[in-house]
């Protein structure tokens, strides 16, 4: 078997194209978050410490502002991500939980096969 044709049957692999997707969809997602944080959170925080810039704080040489903003910045983007997740689930569970149609009755099952059977001789 060619090197080509290897590849081309691991990169056809259900588990490897879902990765794939998972990876697109996850940096396209990852995006949508940091602007969340970046320019709608963020601002109103900003607001609220009296503008302070916790990237410009430092200790001689110790930039512990970066630190503590890419803290802050993780945490938002934790309990977002969170928060997303959850509303996620629950309407999956509201999916799941959703009634089915009950299975047609042997005399549905007959007349519908007697219609089908009518509509093909028309």
């Amino acid at each position: 078997m060619s090197l080509l044709q290897e590849f081309k049957e691991f990169a056809m692999r259900g588990n490897v194209v879902d990765m794939a997707v998972g990876v697109i969809m996850g940096g396209a997602f990852g995006k949508i978050v940091s602007s969340l944080v970046a320019d709608v959170l963020t601002p109103p925080i900003g607001h609220l410490t009296g503008g302070v810039k916790f990237g410009d704080l430092t200790y001689q040489t110790i930039n512990y502002g970066k630190f503590l903003q890419a803290t802050f910045d993780f945490l938002i983007v934790a309990v977002c991500v969170f928060a997303m997740v959850k509303v996620m689930n629950a309407v999956m569970r509201k999916k799941a939980a959703a009634p089915k149609p009950p299975d047609p009755t042997p005399s549905e099952k007959l007349l519908t096969e007697i219609r089908d059977l009518l509509q093909a001789k028309a």
